[in-house]
């Protein structure tokens, strides 16, 4: 199959042929979610871990997905690749904080496709099983976090989940790139105070 003919066919299908010898399909799969991987790894920046080893982590749980789907399974390639990616991510995650002694027994995914959908409606718990939030209890997560954000923070936020880096933030706001590096310091730790105060009562 020519490289550019990829994106004729379903994601289900380019497995199944994957599984039949054909190259370059992890390739254009790993390259087709490569931006997805980033915003997820900007998300989980605010709760733990640091964007580049986030990014490969989420790579590797990619890659995994793509060697691990079964096409004849229920689940699309694209929902079974994000569980991956954020079992990947997560589970760095949790690995960086018990090295650190300080567990993180929350996250939120901010990463939706568009931030104005839903930034928190992907939101896991962990626990000995995890529990998906339904997303009622999410957008009061959402609203939390915004409340104690001030209506600065709040734009950086969004303009930083957007796929904007520091420079591009500060001159969208006129700002110096280290206020806005001081900025997200703020932002990520009121995520994680808001985070443990929801779920420690």
């Amino acid at each position: 199959m020519i490289k550019d003919d990829y994106e004729k066919y379903t994601d289900e299908a380019l497995i199944q042929r994957l599984r039949g010898g054909e190259t370059g399909i992890s390739d254009h799969l790993l390259e087709k979610y490569k931006g997805i991987v980033r915003k997820k790894a900007r998300a989980m920046y605010l709760i733990g871990g640091e964007t580049d080893d986030l990014i490969q982590e989420g790579m590797l749980g990619l890659f995994k997905a793509i060697q691990d789907y079964r096409p004849d399974r229920d689940t699309s390639f694209r929902t079974f690749a994000l569980l991956c990616m954020e079992r990947q991510m997560y589970s760095a995650i949790q690995g960086s904080n018990r090295r650190k002694h300080q567990p993180l027994n929350s996250y939120v995914s901010l990463s939706e496709e568009t931030v104005e959908e839903h930034m928190f409606s992907n939101l896991v718990i962990s626990s000995p099983e995890s529990i998906i939030i339904d997303r009622e209890t999410a957008s009061d997560l959402e609203q939390r976090i915004h409340q104690c954000l001030s209506p600065f923070e709040n734009h950086v936020l969004e303009s930083y989940m957007r796929g904007h880096d520091y420079l591009q933030i500060a001159e969208e706001f006129e700002k110096s790139p280290k206020s806005i590096d001081n900025a997200l310091q703020r932002i990520r730790k009121k995520v994680r105070r808001t985070l443990s105060e929801t779920f420690s009562h």
